[in-house]
């Protein structure tokens, strides 16, 4: 049973800083592209960033947060990060984490084979 564990969400002012934590359990980690995935209130869920376990974990971002989120894994501990700083108020979401068999990451949620149950970053201005 594939189990994706967020942590790590909180409070933060603007301008602030938080490190978001995914451990995955349940499958081969290394061979699996993980994302990050964020969701507000009446909104769709928004693509954030991926890792592709291919092409020497690559990354991909959203045009909304390149500069200030870093995605990045460690395959020993199965665990994916999203280092989250600059954050602004319209960084305030539910992030989930996902995970899917594809060699690359997508910006389609439907893609996604696997989620965590989220976790919220609320950020005050």
């Amino acid at each position: 049973q594939v189990q994706l564990v967020e942590s790590g969400g909180g409070l933060v002012q603007a301008g602030g800083s938080l490190r978001l934590s995914c451990a995955a359990s349940g499958l081969t980690f290394s061979r699996y592209t993980m994302a990050w995935f964020r969701q507000t209130p009446g909104k769709e869920r928004e693509f954030v960033a991926a890792i592709n376990w291919w092409s020497g974990s690559s990354t991909d971002y959203a045009d909304s947060v390149k500069g200030r989120f870093t995605i990045s894994k460690d395959n020993a501990l199965n665990t994916v990060y999203l280092e989250m700083s600059s954050l602004k108020p319209e960084d305030t979401a539910v992030y989930y984490c996902t995970a899917r068999g594809g060699v690359s990451g997508s910006t389609d949620p439907w893609e996604y084979a696997y989620w965590g149950q989220g976790t919220q970053v609320t950020v005050s201005s």
